[in-house]
């Protein structure tokens, strides 16, 4: 008898003190948020994702592109540096992708429209070209008409080739749409709302994609470089590079990874940091720490092997640093392109060796490094002497600046075939991949639209080259 008194109290109670749904309403955490906040989240974990690394088999795109591209090996846990891996896209698509939709909407929906709303709205389809497009730059066709509708539970895969050639007309697009005499975002994490700013790297974006498709599709790679020439990065000043706060959770992805893990797998590469030694690349003590023990030793542990860590050497000190920027894309690789135009006879831009000499410049200025005019006068380093094609110098001075930009070293590498890289003993396949696998989920949660991209690319393997690649 108690107990049922004790409800009906309750039950008048709240029949009294208005309508229930007010109990269910949290009080103490936002429900909405503005558009500003969707973009700047998914430039943080865009951030976070670029600047991950791992040893394993199994994370987020990109994160094992220094393995592969062989800076970097791990030497306790092999699976990376070996091949025996598995990612997934979800971090991509749901913490990036999909923030930057949801951002569009919020604009999309203000009452009216102004130059502001229009800057922000480009700006948004700049990120989301940028991202898209390191996606099909690892996996090949992806999910991407489908990809973001809710009511698509089972999305269908693009093919590469046209996805890449729509991402290429969205950008150009963007980049017109732009109106550097207005206003955008009240503050941005890139380029804190600066229109002109977001103008260069729109364009600077589109010389790189232009020339990721050029041997693949002339035309098309030739057009997208001609339109962005104009109005691409001129100094380090230009950079789009992200930098981090001291604390977490807006520090370096790099700095949790290595650092507040204490991480003790991570060393260079012995290719790697052998070929910096040749050249006694300055750069050298930025990116790596000396042996333990020795005075100004620098060595690289092999690829794909289990080794002692503290034998080589690990991470420079900077990479140690929560505040280390994350780079987008950078004045160095701007400067390597026009070195490509000009090789390439494209537009107006001559003079490849200017061009090469400064993005070498720009990549020893960015890290603070003296010395660029002795490094330059090395025959093995110099533009006339250099062994190889233009194709072989630019490519292996690149490998040296894009140190710190992962995916761009291991898209690089398999665009110009340089450096020349072999697999570590034991890997499972023979070749250093030149794509990544779907995620295993795909297999299991879409596997119609998963053999229908296995069969569009010509196999979901490792070894199976994309659109672009075709040297």
């Amino acid at each position: 008898m108690k107990n049922y008194y004790i409800i009906l109290i309750i039950a008048l109670f709240f029949s009294c003190s208005g309508d229930l749904e007010d109990m269910n309403v949290d009080i103490k955490n936002a429900t909405e948020a503005p558009a500003e906040t969707f973009f700047n989240n998914a430039l943080k974990n865009l951030s976070d994702r670029l600047s991950a690394v791992t040893y394993g088999a199994t994370g987020s795109p990109w994160e094992i592109s220094r393995l592969w591209a062989q800076q970097m090996s791990s030497v306790t846990y092999n699976e990376g540096t070996t091949y025996y891996v598995s990612f997934d896209w979800d971090q991509v698509y749901m913490g990036v992708l999909n923030n930057l939709q949801q951002s569009k909407v919020l604009i999309e929906a203000e009452e009216g429209s102004s130059a502001v709303s229009a800057n922000q709205l480009a700006i948004i389809e700049i990120v989301t070209v940028y991202t898209y497009a390191k996606l099909v730059e690892a996996f090949g066709d992806i999910p991407y008409s489908q990809a973001l509708d809710v009511d698509v539970i089972s999305p269908e895969y693009d093919t590469d080739e046209a996805i890449y050639a729509d991402l290429i007309s969205r950008l150009t697009t963007a980049v017109g749409a732009l109106n550097a005499s207005q206003g955008s975002w009240d503050q941005d994490l890139l380029y804190n709302g600066d229109v002109a700013s977001w103008t260069k790297f729109g364009n600077s974006l589109l010389l790189q994609m232009g020339m990721r498709v050029i041997d693949a599709d002339p035309t098309l790679g030739e057009q997208a470089v001609t339109t962005a020439l104009p109005n691409v990065f001129t100094s380090n000043e230009d950079t789009a590079d992200m930098e981090m706060l001291a604390s977490q959770p807006n520090t370096s992805e790099l700095y949790v990874d290595i650092a507040v893990g204490n991480r003790r797998d991570l060393v260079g590469s012995e290719p790697f940091v052998n070929y910096m030694n040749d050249l006694e690349d300055p750069r050298r003590a930025i990116y790596f720490q000396e042996v333990d023990g020795t005075d100004g030793v620098y060595l690289g542990s092999p690829s794909g092997l289990t080794v002692a860590y503290f034998d080589f050497s690990r991470y420079g000190t900077l990479f140690y640093e929560p505040t280390t920027a994350v780079i987008f894309l950078d004045y160095a690789s701007v400067e390597f392109f026009l070195a490509e135009a000009a090789e390439r006879g494209i537009g107006s831009v001559t003079d490849a060796e200017a061009h090469y000499n400064a993005a070498i410049s720009a990549s020893f200025e960015y890290y603070g490094v003296d010395g660029i005019d002795a490094y330059l006068a090395q025959p093995e380093v110099a533009y006339t002497t250099a062994e190889g094609t233009w194709e072989q110098k630019i490519g292996m001075q690149k490998w040296l600046a894009l140190f710190n930009q992962s995916p761009e070293v291991w898209t690089e590498y398999r665009r110009l075939d340089y450096p020349e890289l072999t697999a570590p003993p034991e890997s499972f396949v023979p070749t250093v991949p030149v794509r990544l696998t779907y995620p295993i989920s795909e297999q299991t949660l879409n596997r119609a639209n998963y053999e229908s991209a296995d069969a569009s690319i010509g196999g979901d393997l490792l070894t199976t080259k994309l659109f672009w690649d075709v040297n």
